[in-house]
């Protein structure tokens, strides 16, 4: 149960957390517009970067979306040459997925324009603040996974 006493400093929260969102996602999502993709396109490329090699299972796993949701915007990655998708070695029914050398290229500038917008708020915020934002994200991660 929510604490009525705080229902206003949790909505400025909330509020908060949009509009830091929005703006760390501004930059990259207009990078993608101008190749008509989105945000999903964004997480694809983030993770196959961080995960060369990784099942389609696995991306599965970690973006926590179906197969349905995977399979358009994968197509799309896969048409434009920025991911590539090979059959295992051992297993020729598992796919991998890796970044291409332009998927790379496109991954590192989305990626680092956020790397730059984070770098620069938490230059601006102090470590203290920076210690505090990333105990209540690993907070809210784990409140996610727990049932």
């Amino acid at each position: 149960m929510v604490d009525r006493n705080r229902q206003a400093e949790l909505q400025n929260a909330i509020e908060t957390l949009f509009f830091g969102y929005r703006a760390f996602t501004d930059r990259p999502d207009r990078i993608l517009a101008r190749r008509g993709l989105g945000r999903v396109h964004h997480r694809i490329l983030y993770f196959v970067g961080r995960n060369p090699d990784i099942a389609v299972g696995g991306l599965l796993d970690i973006l926590s979306i179906s197969k349905q949701a995977l399979s358009a915007p994968l197509r799309q990655l896969t048409e434009m040459k920025l991911v590539s998708l090979n059959a295992d070695e051992k297993d020729r029914r598992v796919r991998r997925l890796s970044l291409t050398p332009d998927g790379k290229a496109l991954e590192a500038e989305l990626t680092g324009t956020q790397m730059k917008h984070l770098s620069a708020g938490f230059a601006k915020a102090g470590a203290t603040a920076e210690a505090g934002w990333r105990r209540v994200m690993d907070v809210l991660v784990a409140m996610e996974k727990s049932p």
